[in-house]
């Protein structure tokens, strides 16, 4: 049984750290990714044209339905035979943020839902654009009420880039595994990278319970 060794992992903690910045910038770049996208899918549900909601409908609940880690080995194994090649981490920020796109959609679409009916129709009164209505009035006050949820979904995100170590993205656990297969130690790679999870994702979902709170009021 391996003896835990504070000396190691002082040593180890610059290499887990580089992968911890990578493993932000895969999470922040993937949640812009998937907020933009999944306002795209909502707004495409919400058309009365049946040609736009059908295969955006097929879309999204394809996506949702297969695995992950199964769409990041689509998109940096198999695209790059159809003369697509992305480097491992913008495959892994298109891999994240469309995924969790079909997720966000569901969000705003709850959002959009729970604006008052009397909202709309106060716009309709004033003759306003359908556009100007939408940006103006409804997406406003959808998005305060999505806000906390969309949070959620972060932390969701944040807590599954592990899984872009399968495409080479030098994240923690890519760096933890490198360290380990090294040193064959896996004990303190691993315990830290999981650490830091917990350090990083806890207080972020308490922040995020604070802004649901003062949201609500």
């Amino acid at each position: 049984m391996n003896n835990w060794s504070w000396s190691y992992i002082g040593e180890i903690m610059p290499q887990i750290l580089q992968g911890l910045w990578i493993t932000i910038q895969a999470t922040i770049y993937g949640s812009l990714v998937s907020f933009a996208l999944g306002l795209v899918w909502a707004m495409a549900l919400r058309s009365p044209t049946r040609w736009v909601t059908w295969p955006v409908s097929v879309f999204v609940e394809f996506i949702r339905n297969t695995p992950l880690l199964v769409q990041l080995f689509f998109l940096f194994f198999v695209l790059p035979g159809w003369g697509l090649t992305f480097a491992p981490l913008t495959t892994g920020v298109i891999g994240l943020g469309l995924h969790y796109s079909t997720y966000t959609s569901e969000v705003y679409r709850a959002g959009i839902d729970g604006v008052p009916p009397g909202q709309w129709e106060a716009a309709t009164a004033l003759n306003l654009p359908r556009r100007r209505t939408w940006i103006a009035v409804i997406l406003p006050q959808a998005f305060r009420r999505v806000v906390p949820a969309l949070g959620n979904y972060v932390i969701a995100m944040f807590k599954d880039t592990p899984l872009l170590a399968g495409i080479t993205v030098a994240d923690m656990l890519f760096q933890a595994n490198s360290i380990s297969a090294t040193t064959f130690d896996y004990l303190e790679p691993i315990t830290v990278v999981g650490i830091l999870f917990v350090v990083i994702s806890y207080p972020t979902s308490l922040l995020l319970r604070a802004l649901e709170r003062r949201l609500v009021r």
